[in-house]
C-alpha cells in the first residue's frame, strides 16, 4: 500500500506544488529522488575533487617505488661483489702500474735506442739512420717517434719487425715503406717507431 500511495503521489504532482521554503511537505518520492540526486552530485565533486587526485599520487608512488626497487637490487647487487670489484680495481691498478713501468722516462731513451739497434743487428739489419723526432703531447703521455731507416733481406726485415715486439718496454711501427734495392735481392725499410711515457702533471 505504501508503494502504491507514492506511486500516487507522482502522478498527482506538480512543480508548480513545490514550496521551496517548505521542505517538509513535498512528497516522499521526491525527497528520495532529490537525495539520491544530491547524493550522486557529492560522491561526483568528491571523486573528480579528492579521489582523482589521490589516483593520481598513488600512480605516481608506484611508479616511484619501481624505480627505488630497481635502485635497491642494483646497489644490493653492487654491495653483494663490492670485495669482487675491491679485487679488481687492485688488479686493473698492478696492471696500470705494469704498463706505465714499460713507459721510458727521458732518461731510458738512449737506452731503448740501444735496445733497437741490437736488436736490428741481432737479425741482420744493417741501419742507415735512426733519428728522433720531436715529442707530441697527447691528454695522458708524451708520444717520441723515432724515424728509421735499414736494409736487409725479406727475413731479415720480417725478424725484426717481429722482434720489436719483444722490447721490455712499448714501441708501437707505423708508416713503413719497404722498397726494393735496384741490382740486390735487399730490401730498404723505411719506418716510425713511437714509444711513449707518462705524462707528468707539469708537462
Amino acid at each position: 500500500m505504501a508503494m502504491e500511495d507514492v506511486l500516487k503521489s507522482l502522478q498527482e504532482f506538480d512543480v508548480n506544488d513545490l514550496d521551496l521554503d517548505n521542505i517538509g511537505s513535498w512528497p516522499v518520492a521526491i525527497k528520495i529522488i532529490v537525495w539520491v540526486l544530491a547524493l550522486v552530485g557529492v560522491l561526483a565533486l568528491g571523486y573528480f575533487y579528492h579521489i582523482q587526485g589521490l589516483q593520481e599520487t598513488l600512480q605516481t608512488a608506484q611508479s616511484k617505488e619501481i624505480e627505488l626497487r630497481e635502485e635497491f637490487e642494483r646497489k644490493a647487487f653492487q654491495a653483494a661483489n663490492l670485495e669482487a670489484y675491491r679485487k679488481q680495481m687492485r688488479e686493473m691498478e698492478e696492471s696500470f702500474g705494469a704498463l706505465v713501468s714499460q713507459l721510458p722516462s727521458d732518461t731510458e731513451v738512449p737506452g731503448l735506442l740501444e735496445d733497437i739497434t741490437n736488436k736490428g743487428m741481432a737479425n741482420g739489419l744493417e741501419f742507415s739512420s735512426i733519428e728522433l723526432q720531436d715529442e707530441v703531447a697527447r691528454e695522458f703521455y708524451i708520444e717520441l717517434p723515432i724515424q728509421i731507416v735499414a736494409r736487409g733481406s725479406y727475413h731479415d726485415l720480417g725478424a725484426f719487425v717481429s722482434g720489436m715486439a719483444s722490447l721490455p718496454r712499448i714501441v708501437t711501427l707505423h708508416n713503413f715503406v719497404i722498397r726494393q734495392q735496384a741490382g740486390t735481392p735487399m730490401l730498404s725499410l723505411n719506418i716510425t717507431a713511437k714509444t711513449y711515457r707518462y705524462r707528468d702533471e707539469e708537462v
